[in-house]
């Protein structure tokens, strides 16, 4: 059985509208810049374009909509809790969902921390609906006391803070399926940037007489990147019909998914620092702002372990004997 995954003209037309946007409003300096800070203002504009809540029944899309959105939004590295605020609308009613897709409410989600240490919570001062994901459960949570703030990797504002659960929510396997379906599509399309950007690279800068392109050493890798993402990519949009059709398989492959764009995606981040060598380290370089937030979200979500076992459950086989 085969399966169409080209979008349709709707969701390519929901593409190039955002790449639209993210060109003229979120080129690179402007990620640079916003280092540390919330994107106060481009989140405004991403929810008057409808992207929040573009899988909720108002928003009139679905998984392969978020997909679409993703995969501009990722090659443009835009940031803030893009993937957090899908598993919300999936989760959350009323007066609460209609606010998180106007962009007014701001979603935290962090993992459950080990033992007695305190949470390590992104946007620990913006957020307005603080959530806590625990193996496959997602629990409502509220902050105790002021945030430790500290210095990440992907360059968002984190806090070391207590977190008080206040209930477990409904749908947690809904929201964390659309969760790693967005965080794919857009960990592929950063990667794609950052091939492409080095790529560029290795075409004009000579070494010993000769482009960096022309050795294997550097061809390679990025043609190995490519194609990894390019399946990556694939995943994601299959994991989205999935989601979409309401299959049982759904959260097997959006798990599988989102261990395929991690893969690719980080691998990609190392081969695009080898060729770049110093420069592809350096704040202020062509592409750290982008494999600093891929890193950042190689962690993100439902832990690996967990993402493992989904995956592995599509075949029967049980993650804790294989």
């Amino acid at each position: 059985m085969s399966l169409d995954l080209t979008f349709s003209d709707e969701q390519a037309g929901i593409l190039d509208a955002i790449r639209k946007f993210t060109k003229e409003r979120c080129p690179g300096e402007t990620v640079r810049e916003l280092a540390g800070k919330f994107p106060t203002e481009l989140w405004a504009e991403l929810a008057e374009l409808g992207v929040l809540p573009i899988a909720t029944e108002d928003g009139g899309g679905g998984a392969l909509e978020v997909v679409a959105a993703m995969e501009a939004l990722g090659a443009a590295v835009f940031p803030g809790p893009l993937a957090e605020t899908f598993l919300a609308t999936q989760i959350l009613e009323g007066d609460e969902l209609q606010e998180v897709g106007a962009g007014e409410s701001i979603v935290s989600l962090s993992a459950a921390p080990r033992g007695d240490a305190l949470s390590l919570v992104p946007w620990p001062e913006q957020a307005k609906v603080s959530l806590q994901i625990d193996g496959t459960n997602i629990y409502r949570c509220k902050t105790v006391g002021s945030p430790e703030m500290v210095t990440s990797l992907g360059g968002d504002p984190y806090g070391r803070v207590k977190l008080e659960r206040t209930g477990e929510v409904k749908n947690a396997a809904r929201g964390l399926a659309l969760f790693d379906i967005a965080v794919s599509a857009y960990m592929a399309a950063a990667g794609d940037d950052l091939v492409e950007v080095t790529a560029e690279h290795a075409r004009t800068r000579k070494q010993f007489g000769r482009t960096l392109g022309e050795f294997q050493a550097v061809a390679h890798p990025l043609a190995e990147s490519s194609i990894a993402l390019s399946a990556s990519r694939t995943l994601a949009r299959a994991a989205a019909c999935a989601f979409d059709e309401g299959r049982d398989d759904a959260n097997g492959l959006a798990a599988g998914a989102r261990l395929s764009a991690r893969k690719s995606a980080l691998f990609t981040v190392y081969a695009s620092h080898q060729i770049f060598g110093a420069m592809g380290i350096t704040l202020e370089g062509p592409v750290y702002h982008v494999s600093r937030r891929i890193r950042q979200l190689s962690s993100a979500g439902a832990s690996v372990a967990v993402a493992h076992e989904e995956a592995l459950a599509l075949f029967g086989i049980n993650a804790v004997s294989a």
